[in-house]
C-alpha cells in the first residue's frame, strides 16, 4: 500500500484526508498516463453519498483538462463500471465510492482497460504526482480539450447483461432485497422484476447521507428481520457500491461469504463445472468451509485480505471461484470484481436448479465459531509490532490449545486493526480477543 491508495483505492473522509483537489490532480495525470499517442476515453461511476458529485466533477474536470474524453455513468456500482470498461474499450474506469464505509467518507478506485484493478505502478505515479514529485502534466488546449458524455446507456446494457445470465425464471419466488440506500438502489429491483421475482425492496430511499446507515450488508440483522417478518423464501442485502452480497435463507440465517463459496462451490462441482477444483478463499475465511470443501472433494487456496488479492491468485491459476466472508464473490468467467448482484443471480440459480431451499444447501457446513472485532488505532503499523500485543497474542494462541487460531491484521482502507479468533466455543473466541484488545488498551495504542 501506497501513502493514498490502499488495497481498494485512495479512501479517506471527504474534504479531510480525500480532497476535491486530489480528485482533480488524479484526473489530470490519468488523462495524461492514457492520452500519450491517443485520446483517452475514462468512464466514470459513482454512489449515492453527497461527496459524490463533487468528486465526480473535479476528477471529469482534471481528465477533460488533460485532454480525456469522460462518460458518465452517474449513480452505479463499481462492477458495472467494471463491466462497461472492459466490454466497451475503454482505457479507464473509475468509482467514487467508499464501498461500506459511513457516508462522510469516499473513494476513488481506479481499474485498467481490462475492468482489473489499476497496477501499483500507476497508482505509485499518481501519488508521485500528487506529492508535486513528478512534472506538471501538460494541459490541453484548442480542439485537443476533452468533453464529457452522459453515458446512462452503458448502465442500462450492464442491467441486460445480468439479466442475461439467469437460467431460471424466477416467478412465485418471493425475494428481499436490501440496497443499503447505496448504488443498487435502483438496478437491483429492475434486475429481479425483470426475472419475475416477488420482489420487496428496504433501503431504497438514499439521501446522500444515509448509505449504509444501519442497512445493507454491514447490517445483516435489518434483512433477516424482514424476510421472517415478511415470510419470504430469500433475501439479499449488499454494501454501498454493491461489489458485496451477504445472504439471509427462508429461516432468516445468515449466508455469509463463505457459506456462499461453499454453496456455489458443491454446485459447480456436481455439474463438472469447477474446472481446476479450487475455490479461492482468504486467510480470514472459517475453518469449516476449508473442512467442508475438503470433505467435498474441493481443493481450498488462501489468499491475503482483499478481493484484489481473490482475483489475482484465480487470474493465475485460471480458478473460477473465489471471494472473501464479507461477500466479496467473484465468479471470473463472468466478472473481474465483487458483484453483488450477480452473486444473488448465482445463488438463485443454484436454489432453483437443485430445488432446494438455501437452508438445505448450507447445511453440510458446520462453522467454527468465530469473534471478529474491529479496534481503531493511532498507528496501524506500530500497534501490530508492538512487544506486548505480541505476546498477548501468543497468550491467546495458547488459551485456545491449538483447537482453532488467532489472527490480527490491519485493514487496508481504514486505520483499524481486525483482531480474530476462532476456536471451539464462542466464549473462548471472545476471552482470546479481548486479552489482545486490553493489551492494545494498556499500551496507549486504541484512537480514542
Amino acid at each position: 500500500m501506497g501513502k493514498y491508495f490502499g488495497t481498494d483505492g485512495f479512501r479517506g473522509e471527504a474534504n479531510i484526508n480525500l480532497t476535491a483537489d486530489h480528485a482533480f490532480k488524479v484526473g489530470r495525470y490519468i488523462g495524461y498516463y492514457y492520452g500519450r499517442g491517443h485520446k483517452a476515453r475514462v468512464v466514470i461511476g459513482k454512489d449515492t453519498r453527497l461527496s459524490s458529485y463533487m468528486f465526480e466533477y473535479a476528477l471529469a474536470a482534471g481528465l477533460t483538462a488533460s485532454g480525456a474524453d469522460v462518460y458518465l455513468l452517474h449513480v452505479t456500482t463499481t462492477p458495472s463500471v467494471a463491466y462497461v470498461t472492459r466490454s466497451e474499450n475503454f482505457d479507464c474506469g473509475i468509482m467514487i465510492s467508499a464501498s461500506h464505509n459511513p457516508y462522510y467518507d469516499n473513494g476513488i478506485k481506479l481499474l485498467n482497460g481490462n475492468g482489473e484493478k489499476m497496477a501499483e505502478e500507476v497508482t505509485d505515479q499518481i501519488e508521485k504526482y500528487l506529492d508535486g514529485l513528478l512534472p506538471e502534466a501538460p494541459l490541453a488546449t484548442r480542439e485537443k480539450i476533452g468533453r464529457t458524455v452522459d453515458y446512462a446507456a452503458g448502465r442500462n446494457r450492464y442491467i441486460g447483461y445480468l439479466i442475461s445470465l439467469a437460467t431460471h425464471s424466477y416467478k412465485g419466488v418471493k425475494v428481499g432485497l436490501d440496497c443499503a440506500n447505496g448504488s443498487t438502489w435502483m438496478i437491483a429491483k429492475s434486475v429481479f422484476d425483470a426475472l419475475g421475482a416477488e420482489t420487496h425492496v428496504i433501503h431504497n430511499q438514499p439521501s446522500g447521507l444515509n448509505i449504509n446507515d444501519g442497512c445493507g450488508s454491514t447490517h445483516i440483522e435489518k434483512l433477516q428481520a424482514f424476510v421472517k417478518e415478511k415470510g419470504l423464501d430469500i433475501g439479499f442485502a449488499f454494501d454501498g457500491d454493491a461489489d458485496r452480497c451477504l445472504a439471509v435463507d427462508e429461516q432468516g440465517n445468515l449466508i455469509d461469504g463463505d457459506l456462499i463459496l461453499y454453496i456455489y462451490g458443491t454446485y459447480m462441482k456436481r455439474r463438472d463445472k469447477l474446472t481446476t477444483n479450487t475455490v479461492v478463499s482468504t486467510i480470514m475465511s472459517n475453518w469449516g468451509l476449508g473442512k467442508a470443501l475438503e470433505k467435498a472433494g474441493i481443493d481450498q487456496i488462501q489468499t491475503k485480505v482483499g478481493d484484489r488479492f481473490v482475483y489475482e491468485c484465480m487470474r493465475a491459476g485460471g480458478h473460477l471461484l473465489g471471494g472473501e466472508q464479507s461477500g466479496h464473490i467473484i465468479f471470473s468467467k463472468y466478472a473481474t470484481t465483487g458483484d453483488g448482484v450477480l452473486t444473488a443471480i448465482k445463488l438463485m440459480q443454484a436454489m432453483l436448479d437443485q430445488k432446494l431451499p438455501l437452508s438445505k444447501l448450507a447445511e453440510p457446513m458446520e462453522r467454527y465459531p468465530q469473534v471478529l472485532k474491529n479496534v481503531r488505532v493511532t498507528d496501524k503499523d506500530a500497534a501490530l509490532q508492538h512487544a506486548d500485543v505480541q505476546s498477548a497474542l501468543h497468550e491467546a494462541e495458547e488459551m485456545i490449545h491449538g483447537d482453532g487460531r488467532v489472527l490480527l491484521r490491519k485493514s487496508g482502507t481504514e486505520p483499524v486493526i481486525r483482531v480474530m479468533a476462532e476456536a471451539g466455543s464462542e466464549e473462548m473466541c471472545h476471552k482470546a480477543v479481548d486479552h489482545i484488545i486490553q493489551a492494545m488498551k494498556k499500551a496507549g495504542l486504541i484512537k480514542a
